[in-house]
């Protein structure tokens, strides 16, 4: 039977040894490391998609809205439906919106010389709320008009702890708008 002073010896060695030993600790820091270097690295890149197709809706908006402000619109009598899918086309890249403009909030309103324009804010607990309306402005009226596009950007890394959702559902509204007087 061994002694119990041996068996001390013996594991205060093993100890020794394995403090001295460096080979596979660069593994371990970074399998401690890694997942949170792969959270923020993914919270980075989906922010800067964000924003990115916040810029896109942005100049989508304003070339669609440019139909209204030089009449082309008006002259074709274009509808909400229409205006959508031009908007769509712009923008069907980064936006699931094609063969489903229901993804696709827009809200033209017209505000004669005077009045006061007034803008709310669509979200209210967490969900995009109107009233939204789309309504032509007259040829050669000296209105102006206000163009709002919505769109709500599926979030996926906010499961990590990076939340910057603002809609329910883990859902980020992106909002365009352009204001202008149509040419007369």
């Amino acid at each position: 039977m061994s002694s119990p002073a041996a068996a001390t010896v013996s594991v205060r060695n093993v100890l020794r040894r394995f403090r001295r030993n460096r080979r596979g600790s660069a593994a371990v820091e970074f399998a401690l490391v890694a997942p949170l270097f792969f959270a923020v690295l993914f919270a980075i890149v989906e922010a800067a998609i964000v924003f990115f197709a916040g810029q896109v809706l942005e100049q989508g908006t304003a070339e669609s809205a440019r139909l209204m402000m030089t009449r082309q619109a008006q002259d074709s009598g274009m509808n909400e439906t229409a205006f959508k899918t031009d908007l769509c086309d712009r923008i069907k890249v980064l936006f699931n919106c094609y063969g489903n403009l229901a993804n696709i909030t827009v809200d033209v309103k017209v505000f004669t010389p005077g009045t006061a324009i007034t803008i709310t804010d669509p979200i209210v607990s967490g969900s995009l709320t109107g009233p939204f309306s789309y309504s032509l402005p007259p040829s050669g009226s000296p209105n102006t008009i206000v163009v709002r596009a919505f769109y709500q950007w599926p979030l996926f890394v906010t499961g990590l702890g990076f939340n910057f959702a603002n809609l329910n559902g883990s859902k980020r509204l992106l909002a365009a708008t352009a204001a202008f007087h149509v040419e007369p």
